[in-house]
C-alpha cells in the first residue's frame, strides 16, 4: 500500500544533523519510507525553517546536504498557496494554540492528501484529520 507522508521540519533536522541524539531513529524511519512505495512531502515552510541555522552560521555544506536530501529522496515540496492558507486559518480557528507555521504545515499535509504527518511536536497529535506521529514514538502504520 502506498502512503503519502508529510515530513515536518524536525525529523529532517534530526536526520541531517550528525550530532542529533535522534539521528539513529530518524535514519531507521526514513530508510523504511525510502524502501517502500511511500511518497514523501514537505513544504516551503520546512525549507525556510531548516535553512535558518545554516544560513546564520554560513554553513554551505548543511545547505547543500539539505537540498541533496530532498532531491535524491524525491521529496515533493508543497508551495504555500491560498488554498493552503485558508486550510491553515481553519486549523488555527479550531486549534488556537497551534502556531502559525504548524498550522501551515498541517494544512499543506491536508491539501496534499497525506495520510501521515511525521513530526516531533507532541501537541500536534491532537489534530484529528491526519494521523500525527512523533518521531520518538513511530513504529509503523
Amino acid at each position: 500500500m502506498e502512503n503519502k507522508i508529510f515530513v515536518d521540519t524536525s525529523p529532517i533536522i534530526y536526520l541531517l544533523d550528525e550530532k542529533s541524539p535522534l539521528r539513529s531513529k530518524a535514519e531507521q524511519i526514513f530508510s523504511r519510507f525510502l524502501n517502500s512505495q511511500d511518497k514523501l512531502v514537505t513544504s516551503t515552510i520546512t525549507c525556510m525553517e531548516y535553512l535558518v541555522f545554516p544560513y546564520r552560521t554560513n554553513n554551505e555544506s548543511a545547505i547543500n546536504i539539505f537540498w541533496k536530501f530532498l532531491t535524491e529522496c524525491g521529496v515533493r515540496i508543497h508551495k504555500i498557496d491560498e488554498f493552503t492558507a485558508i486550510k491553515a486559518a481553519q486549523i488555527r480557528a479550531r486549534y488556537p494554540y497551534f502556531k502559525t507555521a504548524d498550522s501551515l504545515q498541517l494544512a499543506a499535509a491536508c491539501v496534499c492528501g497525506c495520510n501521515l504527518f511525521l513530526t516531533n511536536d507532541k501537541q500536534l497529535r491532537q489534530f484529528n484529520e491526519i494521523a500525527c506521529v512523533i518521531l520518538e514514538e513511530f513504529t509503523d502504520f
